[in-house]
């Protein structure tokens, strides 16, 4: 029976915690705990290594998914441009772990335990194991948390006082930059013009545009259980 290209992704696409997703899910367990426990617990030269390492998975998964459209002729300006929230993370967090600059380890905490983890849980993938994608998907978000809880957690390089605005901020300028690239693709990124076919956040919380508002409205509390969870970390580090 031939069947559509749309009736294929449907049925190869990776199902919301099949055997796949969760081993995916408790690999993305392992890695985001355990250099934690050891960072607190054995601090030392490992670490600037694990952050290296870390941030050369994350950036060959995230380049690797271009170089693999481009080498099958799929890429196209229209899905292929790096304007996805995703592709923001992924080089923030290369650039976090190689630099831990604090803007950059701001960004990279609440993006990741944000939008990354809705990722991870709601993938939107249209592959399944052993494909190709699904180690390039999985390799950057599940890097991207990883990355996000070994600098604010193993390395205790808590987001600053305010920091949520400022992330509020850089993301709002990215998705204008991520609308006007739409109006010239016809593109769809950061999900502006229409919700993802995946089970998400996205498809509980109103029909466009009015879901892009409501995204906005919900992140500030998001933003701010985290920042608020940093805030009581940095003060319990000065106490003790």
């Amino acid at each position: 029976m031939i069947t559509s290209p749309r009736e294929r992704r449907r049925r190869d696409s990776l199902r919301q915690f099949s055997q796949a997703h969760l081993v995916a899910l408790a690999v993305l367990v392992v890695t985001a705990t355990a250099p934690v426990v050891a960072a607190r617990r054995h601090p030392g030269d490992w670490m600037p290594v694990w952050s290296v390492a870390l941030a050369c998975v994350i950036a060959s998964s995230w380049v690797g998914e271009y170089v693999i459209a481009a080498a099958r002729g799929t890429w196209s300006a229209e899905y292929g441009l790096p304007l996805q929230l995703t592709d923001a993370v992924s080089a923030v967090a290369v650039l976090a772990l190689l630099t831990r600059r604090a803007l950059l380890v701001e960004l990279l905490y609440f993006w990741s335990l944000t939008a990354s983890l809705q990722a991870l849980l709601t993938p939107d993938l249209g592959e399944t194991f052993p494909n190709v994608y699904y180690f390039t998907y999985f390799g950057y978000h599940i890097g991207a948390v990883a990355a996000a809880s070994f600098l604010v957690f193993g390395w205790r390089l808590y987001p600053r006082a305010g920091a949520m605005w400022r992330v509020l901020a850089v993301t709002l300028a990215f998705a204008a930059v991520a609308a006007v690239a739409n109006l010239l693709t016809g593109g769809n990124y950061m999900y502006l013009r229409a919700k993802p076919v995946h089970n998400s956040l996205l498809n509980v919380i109103g029909p466009w545009p009015w879901y892009i508002a409501a995204t906005v409205v919900l992140a500030v509390p998001m933003l701010l259980v985290l920042q608020l969870l940093a805030d009581a970390l940095r003060g319990r580090e000065r106490v003790a």
